[in-house]
């Protein structure tokens, strides 16, 4: 049987170590991989790119540059609100993620980056905006996706460590 290489419409289940600027950011557990559907844009495109074509067992080792994962660091992206203005203030840490709603509904997420007397410095840029990511790891499994994964634009399965049961596959 021929190995199956990674393209579009693939399900792509990986292990991998991310560091930022050199130093250690996160990491898939054993027995937790990350499983992704390709060219579904579910991962950041660079690395979805430097996957392709590869197969089960392949290691891989790739470095983006900030414009090719989160972008540069936006200085104007910090906003100070005032703490009269958020409600649950108390319970607000620094580094904390929290949802935050603009006067026309629209909701964004924002880091707490600072915490003074009477504001909170909120930071909307992505917690690895501005750094160079290196993702190294492990092709773990590539396979089909079904059609209800291609339909919902992202993989379903849950891996398990063990083979993927072919739910209603026809056999002659």
């Amino acid at each position: 049987m021929e190995t199956e290489k990674i393209t579009d419409g693939k399900v792509v289940t990986l292990s991998y170590v991310l560091t930022a600027d050199g130093e250690e950011v996160a990491r898939t557990e054993d027995g937790d991989p990350l499983e992704y559907l390709h060219g579904a844009e579910d991962i950041l495109p660079g690395l979805e790119s430097a996957l392709e074509g590869k197969t089960v067992g392949d290691k891989f080792a790739v470095t983006l540059a900030p414009e090719d994962a989160y972008g540069d660091y936006d200085e104007d992206d910090i906003e100070e609100v005032s703490k009269s203005d958020i409600p649950n203030v108390e319970e607000l840490e620094l580094g904390m993620m929290v949802e935050v709603e603009d006067e026309d509904g629209y909701q964004y997420m924002a880091y707490v980056a600072e915490i003074d007397d009477d504001v909170v410095v909120l930071d909307f840029n992505h917690p690895l905006a501005g750094k160079t990511l290196t993702y190294e790891g492990a092709i773990i499994a590539v396979r089909q996706a079904t059609e209800e994964e291609l339909d919902h634009g992202h993989a379903h399965g849950e891996w398990n460590g063990f083979e993927y049961e072919d739910e209603g596959e026809d056999e002659e």
